[in-house]
């Protein structure tokens, strides 16, 4: 059958315009841009990587973003941005470095600077200043460094703080992570002693095995220890975090399977919250708290699964919330180690889950902080994802709703 020339251009139009509609409908409304850091490959050895993967603002739903870069070392642990998230630091355990990523409005990442540390680095913070970033490393030594920081360069470090329970000065401490306070007025760090924690080996000291140490910061970065730091934290703390309000702390404990609540007394001070600690899922091992301040998260690594709390603002006390299924808990792919909730509308959470290889997403409730799962959730990564954080897209704003 032969088409005239109209006929041809009528048929053209149609494929055209199919064409056009299959594409929209594939499209999605970047909200996010959600970074992974994981091995580029299975060797022990293998350089790390850091994936880019847009977020969309309807469903929470993730593909794969901007092409995948070099995490400029080996064995990528631990991520943190500046408050404007144009800049990215990225822990590389196994090459003993941090370094230091330009975030472009597009999400591209370019690789800056980079600085060696002393010993094994852990975790990563970086004040809301932006001023000041705060690399945690050990057992050997077991140490807080603050190094300066100019439009994100990374500066010469500043004498590093040592990390020493009073009275077992010789026992070996392991740190777990570092948070700074959004008032950039005290750092804190989780660790357990090792000397007196070791199952499977032996235990030479007598000393309470899980610690916060805090630290209050002074004229030109000083980093001085707080009333009674360091303060007990159970047996092995796994993480820790701080709300938006510079009002409370909240810790893991991997062993006790427990969150410890701290209130901040005096500005940097901890003191138990009265009614915890709080039940958690078996080996919770990572936390975040929305940006409204009011829910909070903790993956729980051999369960698979997310706990989701509600914390109520005049104590503290943060309450499981019950997700549509009535359960209290949220299954992730394999092994999850780090979680984010999303900064541009607070409404997704995304967990890292190391042996799953993958990313798992959930809507957040904003009502009642209870989640569900994202569309084709999990999302698959390289191997072993250790770290996950996120940036709001540029034509979006930073939904944060203050308690």
């Amino acid at each position: 059958m032969k088409f005239n020339k109209l006929s041809q251009l009528i048929l053209v139009s149609i494929i055209v315009l199919f064409a056009a509609a299959l594409l929209t409908s594939c499209a999605i409304n970047t909200i996010d841009y959600v970074f992974v850091a994981n091995s580029a490959g299975s060797g022990a050895g293998s350089a790390g990587q850091i994936q880019t993967y847009d977020a969309d603002s309807g469903t929470g739903a993730l593909r794969q973003g901007q092409a995948n870069v070099p995490s400029g070392g080996i064995q990528p642990v631990a991520m943190a941005v500046t408050a404007d998230f144009s800049n990215l630091y990225v822990v590389n355990q196994g090459s003993n470095n941090v370094v230091h990523f330009a975030v472009s409005g597009s999400g591209v990442l370019t690789q800056k600077d980079v600085v060696t540390t002393s010993a094994t680095p852990v975790s990563v913070a970086v004040n809301t200043a932006e001023t000041y970033l705060y690399v945690v490393s050990g057992p050997d030594p077991a140490v807080l460094t603050a190094y300066p920081l100019s439009s994100g360069t990374i500066g010469a470090a500043l004498p590093a703080v040592s990390l020493i329970v009073p009275g077992f000065t010789t026992d070996t401490i392991v740190p777990t992570g570092v948070n700074v306070l959004t008032n950039n007025g005290a750092v804190y760090v989780s660790a357990y002693d090792q000397s007196a924690y070791n199952p499977g080996g032996g235990t030479t000291s007598s000393a309470n095995p899980g610690w916060v140490f805090g630290f209050a910061v002074g004229s030109g970065g000083a980093l001085t220890a707080t009333t009674n730091s360091p303060y007990k934290a159970g047996i092995k703390p796994s993480a820790l975090v701080s709300d938006p309000t510079n009002r409370f702390v909240y810790v893991t404990d991997f062993a006790s399977n427990e969150l410890i609540g701290y209130t901040i007394q005096d500005g940097s001070t901890l003191d138990f919250l009265i009614n915890g600690p709080f039940k958690t899922g078996n080996e919770p091992n990572a936390i975040a708290i929305d940006p409204r301040g009011i829910y909070l998260y903790v993956t729980n690594g051999l369960d698979s699964t997310v706990s989701a709390f509600t914390i109520t603002l005049a104590t503290g006390t943060p309450s499981a919330s019950v997700n549509p299924s009535g359960s209290q808990t949220n299954t992730t792919d394999t092994t999850p180690v780090a979680l984010v909730v999303d900064p541009a509308i607070g409404r997704f959470v995304y967990t890292a889950n190391q042996l799953g290889n993958s990313i798992s997403g959930f809507v957040l409730n904003p009502n009642t902080g209870a989640l569900a799962t994202t569309q084709s959730t999990p999302y698959p990564t390289g191997d072993q994802p250790t770290a996950v954080v996120a940036i709001p897209h540029g034509n979006h704003a930073i939904q944060v709703v203050s308690p």
